[in-house]
């Protein structure tokens, strides 16, 4: 007896940009992009038709997605993982073979294929922050990834504060909570944060060095639960969920969460000490 199944539906740039209209993106708004492509299931024309439909639905709007680069650093998790159990000689090797952050060149893989198909579209601009740069296209894409000062990860002097300004969009397409990048602006405006120090490979004057600073101590251990109750009914929030393509996909104001985060981790986090690192950047 053969047996069949049912072929995949292969989405179409048309029908997804539809489907983020009918989510509610708005036309010539700015807006900030989490993806997962392998929820979103296969798209004719491939990653880059599902960024087309991106600014379909957009319009003259702007797109916006994280580029960072743990990759680079030897504080980060992505470091840490790949190190485990390494003596000092292989660990060292590790730490010379690591590229140092160029805006220009530098690959994001952890980011994911969308946001590698944006950040390599012609017209796309970059952030500076050698381990948290966002990527842009679109008519305010300069304005929003200028100054992000190489020592502010996510807060008041980083991308996030200025679309949080501009109440952009989030879109987490076929992404959980745990990976909202806007969640970590919340972490700066609580009293008092924990910081630790960071360390990174850069150019300066031409020589590859090692750069150490201090920031605010990001953790996403508890985001999952954070979102949980961020998208709940009377948080004042509007959370709208919705298919766009395979994957269900929720849309929200920047604003609206990071408010909301900063009030739920002062409240959840309070003489708890920082777990930092997890798949944060570091």
């Amino acid at each position: 007896m053969t047996t069949t199944t049912a072929p995949t539906d292969v989405h179409r740039r048309s029908r997804l940009a539809g489907q983020l209209t009918e989510l509610g993106v708005e036309r010539d708004g700015v807006l900030l992009v989490h993806a997962s492509m392998s929820a979103v299931g296969p798209v004719s024309g491939g990653v880059r038709a599902m960024a087309g439909a991106l600014r379909d639905a957009l319009g003259h709007g702007t797109l916006v997605v994280p580029a960072f680069t743990p990759e680079n650093s030897d504080t980060s998790a992505h470091y840490l993982n790949r190190v485990r159990g390494l003596d000092d000689r292989a660990r060292e090797a590790v730490r010379a073979s690591m590229p140092p952050f160029d805006p220009a060149t530098s690959a994001a893989p952890s980011m994911g294929r969308l946001a590698e198909a944006v950040r390599l579209s012609e017209g796309a601009v970059r952030s500076g922050h050698p381990q948290t740069s966002f990527a842009a296209l679109g008519p305010l894409a300069r304005k929003l990834t200028a100054d992000h000062s190489p020592d502010c990860h996510l807060g008041e002097e980083s991308p996030l504060a200025r679309l949080y300004d501009l109440r952009a969009q989030v879109l987490m397409l076929g992404t959980g909570f745990d990976t909202c990048t806007a969640f970590h602006l919340g972490e700066y405006r609580v009293p008092s944060p924990p910081r630790r120090s960071y360390r990174c490979v850069v150019t300066a004057g031409g020589d590859r060095r090692w750069w150490e600073y201090e920031d605010v101590a990001l953790d996403d251990s508890d985001f999952a639960a954070l979102g949980a109750d961020f998208a709940r009914p009377g948080t004042g929030a509007t959370v709208r969920t919705g298919r766009v393509g395979s994957s269900t996909s929720r849309l929200f104001r920047i604003d609206d969460a990071v408010d909301f985060a900063s009030g739920w981790l002062t409240d959840h986090r309070a003489g708890v000490p920082s777990r930092a690192l997890c798949h944060s950047p570091g």
